[in-house]
Order: C-alpha cells, then sequence, then structure tokens
C-alpha cells in the first residue's frame, strides 16, 4: 500500500508543478475495489487538461513501467487516466462541477487538498 500510496503522491506533484488547480487526493480503500486512490483535478481549458493528462501518463510509465489506460483526450473535458492503483480524473472547471464526484467519493472520509502554489 505504501508504494501505491508514493505513486499518488508523486502525481500529485506532477499535477501541483503543472499548476493543476483544485487537486484532491482521496483514499478509496473500504469503499470500492477499482482503485486505493483517486485523484481529481481541473485544468484552466481543454489545452491545459491535455497536457496535464499528457504529462501524468508518461509519469506513471516511468514510475510503474506500464501504461496507463486514458479516455477522453480527442475533447479533454474529462481525461480519466487509469493506472490500475490510482485513478486520476482531470476536467475543465465547469464540467467538474457538473459531475461533481467529489460528493459521490468524499463523503466520510478526510481528504488530502493540495496547497495553492
Amino acid at each position: 500500500m505504501e508504494e501505491i500510496r508514493s505513486v499518488a503522491d508523486a502525481l500529485c506533484k506532477v499535477l501541483e508543478d503543472d499548476k493543476a488547480e483544485d487537486l484532491i487526493l482521496v483514499e478509496l480503500q473500504g469503499k470500492s475495489s477499482l482503485a486505493d486512490f483517486m485523484i481529481i483535478a481541473s485544468g484552466r481549458s481543454g489545452r491545459h487538461v491535455a497536457a496535464l493528462a499528457t504529462h501524468v501518463a508518461e509519469e506513471v510509465k516511468k514510475l510503474t513501467g506500464r501504461k496507463p489506460s486514458v479516455e477522453g483526450m480527442p475533447n479533454a473535458d474529462w481525461v480519466l487516466i487509469d493506472t490500475g492503483d490510482v485513478i486520476v480524473h482531470l476536467f475543465r472547471p465547469e464540467v467538474r462541477e457538473f459531475y461533481n464526484l467529489e460528493k459521490i467519493w468524499v463523503s466520510d472520509k478526510p481528504v488530502h487538498r493540495a496547497s495553492p502554489a
């Protein structure tokens, strides 16, 4: 679990460095068998979301040796990156507000909110 946490933390760092907005890290242990962690963040535009997704996917490959599954790149409104153990959701702000994943997944456990740059 510690190794998976270090991957999630490294991906959060990449997103922080690339100026992702409203970054949160959600522990999914005990909530879902889909993954151990979920990262939710926003980009300022479709181009920013696509750049964030590309960089995260490259970092996953470096960290794990596996290419992640990436969905949603053509429009880059909502890009999902699935590493197996960590799921990353990247949104344009209005799309994130519409789907409101935080309401679904962040009901009872504390969430790590990345500090503003």
